[in-house]
């Protein structure tokens, strides 16, 4: 005869639910004279080191010049490390952009994923108008927000409960992860330079000194934002210069 099932409920009041992205700047080594030394190798050879004791600001015009014609690889001799907690959708979006950057997301297969999951506040567009290729979001209205935040609540707490049933039952991690939604949260270690995070940026925020229009989706571009700031503070001229000219990477 076969081992009787453990009974599991998973209580609604267990789970955690959030509508917000958390980014935090855990390591970084980027400033707007790490442009400046690269970029004058071309022509100042070793003599280009004088750049890390100058003020970038006397130079700013240079900054703009690489941005303004395209000149990229000075913009690479850098390195930001983002800590990020956001739903997993969020991340599958995320790691589309491979050039220039390198992650470590944690693992359903060697630890016990915990219940916390996305569902969206009141500010988030839920109507989506037009054909694909052309099309706005518009806001919802609030028997829709019902519906969204009671239906995703009430499928969170059923699939959480048979994550927790499977591995009550001994299955491993690897195969009970299979029951858990796209909309629980997860977190990563992500790793770029400022040139493709310029990338990332031109693709998954819109912004009115934008050149080429952008359609994100509104919980990656939540992350970027974030990100964003902690990059605009970092290297104010190379930010400056960024938006500019049209929010283009080099």
């Amino acid at each position: 005869m076969g081992r009787t099932p453990t009974p599991v409920t998973t209580p609604e009041s267990s789970l955690t639910f959030r509508s917000d992205v958390a980014v935090e700047l855990v390591k970084s080594s980027a400033s707007d004279a790490d442009v400046l030394f690269a970029a004058r190798v071309s022509t100042a050879g070793e003599q280009s080191l004088d750049e890390l004791k100058k003020d970038p600001e006397r130079s700013k015009g240079l900054i703009n010049y690489l941005m303004r014609d395209r000149h990229g690889s000075p913009f690479e001799h850098n390195s930001m490390t983002f800590f990020i907690s956001a739903p997993i959708f969020v991340f599958r979006e995320f790691m589309r952009h491979r050039v220039g950057w390198s992650y470590n997301e944690e693992s359903g297969r060697y630890r016990e994923l915990q219940p916390v999951f996305y569902v969206p506040d009141t500010d988030r567009k839920l109507v989506q108008e037009g054909r694909p290729g052309k099309y706005v979001f518009v806001e919802g209205t609030p028997a829709q927000h019902q519906a969204v935040s009671g239906t995703l609540r009430e499928s969170y707490e059923q699939a959480y409960t048979a994550y927790q049933k499977l591995l009550a039952e001994g299955v491993a991690r690897e195969v009970a992860r299979a029951a858990l939604p796209v909309g629980l949260y997860s977190s990563m270690y992500a790793t770029c330079n400022a040139r493709s995070l310029m990338h990332f940026l031109g693709l998954r925020t819109q912004h009115e000194l934008a050149k080429v229009p952008s359609f994100p989706q509104r919980e990656i571009e939540m992350v970027g934002e974030k990100m964003e700031a902690e990059w605009a503070r970092l290297m104010p001229l190379t930010y400056a210069a960024f938006n500019a000219n049209g929010r283009v990477a080099p």
